[in-house]
């Protein structure tokens, strides 16, 4: 009887001791590389969820290129770092999204929203994760980002145009943070009153993710794709996508993608310039 228990105390003793073994098995960091050759260090627990994910998205997008729409992708910071909130990321994405498509018309353009065609099975991936998803996609097939027509990054006057929004009052809305005064203290009241309406920021000012001074200042002074790390690296993608057509007899200089950012067409003196990585990099052992 002592001697059995004895080994069933062993075996349990066993058992749990290999759990995180078999943990960092199934969750092992390893490097993925796309079509264009850039690499990032990936969570083996998400390769199911992007393999599932890139064919759904590339379907959506043939779907409506069969329609005879111009399609565009929307890069635009979605994580908190630098002060910002998830929540409050989330929703300026989808009004920049509908602003665009409203600005060039419902029925000629779509736009891809990252933080709509995530993927739920993606939650808790890190920036690398996702990267190496949305790299998959916005390179297309052939590696010339063939599914789509432009870019589109969002600016501070994208954002501000989400920030500065009427609360249904039916007054017409101040949409550029340029034609208002005290643009900060209009943050600080945005934040007081999204804090008690908005139970999912309000779970995150709770939760000590988002604080006042820190949301001011980031939106204020700092929301942009200039300050996302997945954003610098899709203005890469772009411009290596843009190179690759420039050499290719099916695309040449007449067929790059369109580059916008914070509203306006970006020269090409820009777009052909390269940015300071974001998530890109293998994994180091």
């Amino acid at each position: 009887m002592v001697r059995s228990a004895w080994k069933m105390a062993v075996t349990v003793v066993v058992a749990v001791c290999a759990l995180p073994a078999l943990m960092s098995a199934e969750e092992a960091q390893v490097t993925k590389c796309t079509a264009l050759d850039i690499c990032y260090c990936v969570n083996t627990k998400y390769l199911e969820a992007i393999s599932a994910n890139v064919p759904r998205v590339r379907q959506l997008l043939a779907d409506n290129r069969a329609k005879g729409k111009a399609v565009g992708y929307l890069s635009i910071p979605l994580s908190p770092a630098g002060g910002g909130s998830y929540q409050i990321n989330s929703e300026a994405a989808k009004r920049i999204a509908d602003d665009v498509e409203k600005r060039f018309g419902p029925s000629s353009v779509f736009i891809l929203n990252p933080g709509a065609e995530g993927s739920d099975a993606m939650s808790g991936g890190s920036g690398a994760d996702y990267m190496y998803m949305w790299t998959q996609i916005l390179e297309g097939r052939s590696g010339h980002g063939e599914d789509f027509d432009f870019f589109y990054f969002a600016g501070p006057t994208d954002f501000s145009r989400y920030l500065l929004q009427p609360n249904n009052d039916g007054k017409q809305p101040v949409l550029d943070r340029n034609q208002v005064d005290d643009y900060l203290g209009k943050l600080d009241a945005f934040f007081d009153d999204h804090s008690v309406s908005d139970p999912k920021f309000k779970a995150e000012f709770e939760q000590g993710k988002v604080n006042k001074a820190a949301f001011r200042n980031y939106y204020g002074l700092r929301a942009s794709v200039a300050f996302s790390y997945g954003s610098h690296d899709e203005w890469n993608i772009a411009r290596l996508l843009n190179e690759k057509r420039r050499g290719a007899a099916e695309f040449g200089i007449a067929n790059q993608l369109s580059i916008f950012f914070d509203g306006q067409p970006v020269n090409p003196g820009a777009f052909e310039s390269g940015d300071a990585s974001g998530a890109t990099g293998r994994c180091v052992k």
